[in-house]
C-alpha cells in the first residue's frame, strides 16, 4: 500500500532519538524524498529503501534542518554510482539557495545530474498511476510549501504541513485529508510554528481521521502526555499520534 516513511520527526534541535524532520513517499512515482535533514542516505537504507532509486526530492524551504543533509546525500549517491538525472522540486528562492550551497561544496563532478523544477504555490506535480502532489504556501519565516499527496480515487489524501503557523492556505489544502502530518514545534502559539493544540484545531477543521505530530520534541515542545492532552483540548477526537522515526504511514 502507498505510504510515507518518517525518516526524522524532531525539531531544529535533534533529540537522541529524533533527527530533523524529513520523510519519503514510497508509492507510485516514488521513492520521493521530502526534505533532507541529517544523514539522509543512511536513514533511507535503514528504512529499507535504496537511495540510488530516488525518483526526486521535494524541498519545502531553506532552513538548515530541512536541507542540511542534501549535499551529503548527493555526494554519496554519485560515489555509489548514480548517473541518472535526479529531479529536485522547490520554490525559486529555495532552489537558488540550494544551488549556492552545492556550488560551495564544489560538487559538480560528485553529484548526479540534477533537473531543477521551480514550483509556485498551488502548482501540482504528477507522480504516476493517477497520483499527484498539490501544494500551498505556509506561514513561516521563509517561503515554504506544504504538500498534499492525492490518489486517483480522491479518497487517498495525505497532507504534510511543513513548517507553518496555522494559516488559511494550509487549512484549505488539508481539507478532506484522511491523514494530516503536522508540525508541532512550540508549546504555545509562536510566529511561524504551531503548538499541539493548534495542530489539533487544524485537524478538526480539516476533518482528518488521523493526526500525526512531527517537528516535535519532548524537551522543546512539551512531554508526550501533555501534547496528547493539548490535542484533545482542541476538540479533535480522531486518531492522534506523536510521529516516530521510521514510522510507516499508510494512506
Amino acid at each position: 500500500m502507498p505510504h510515507i516513511i518518517l525518516l526524522g520527526t524532531g525539531t531544529g534541535v535533534p533529540d537522541a532519538d529524533r533527527e530533523n524532520t524529513h520523510m519519503v513517499w514510497d508509492g507510485p512515482g516514488g521513492p520521493l524524498l521530502i526534505d533532507a535533514g541529517g544523514s539522509t542516505y543512511q536513514r533511507l537504507l535503514r528504512a529499507g529503501l535504496n537511495p540510488q532509486q530516488l525518483q526526486g526530492i521535494f524541498l519545502t524551504h531553506t532552513h538548515c534542518d530541512h536541507i542540511n543533509g542534501l549535499a551529503g546525500l548527493l555526494f554519496s549517491m554519485r560515489l555509489a554510482g548514480r548517473t541518472d538525472p535526479l529531479p529536485i522540486y522547490g520554490l525559486v528562492p529555495t532552489l537558488q539557495l540550494v544551488q549556492a550551497i552545492l556550488a560551495a561544496f564544489a560538487l559538480e563532478k560528485y553529484q548526479p545530474p540534477i533537473i531543477w523544477n521551480e514550483l509556485s504555490s498551488g502548482q501540482e506535480i504528477d507522480l504516476s498511476e493517477g497520483w499527484r502532489i498539490q501544494t500551498a504556501m505556509t506561514a513561516h519565516s521563509r517561503p515554504c510549501l506544504a504538500l498534499k499527496i492525492v490518489g486517483p480515487g480522491q479518497n487517498e489524501q495525505l497532507t504534510y504541513s511543513a513548517d507553518t503557523e496555522p494559516c488559511a492556505d494550509v487549512a484549505a489544502l488539508a481539507q478532506g485529508s484522511s491523514v494530516l502530518i503536522h508540525e508541532a514545534t512550540t508549546p504555545t502559539p509562536f510566529p511561524g510554528h504551531t503548538s499541539p493544540r493548534q495542530a489539533g484545531e487544524v485537524a478538526l477543521a480539516a476533518g482528518a481521521k488521523r493526526l500525526i505530530l512531527v517537528h516535535y520534541s519532548p524537551q522543546w515542545t512539551m512531554p508526550e502526555d501533555a501534547a496528547h492532552a493539548e490535542i484533545r483540548a482542541s476538540g479533535y477526537s480522531g486518531v492522534a499520534e506523536i510521529g516516530r522515526e521510521y514510522q510507516v504511514v499508510e494512506i
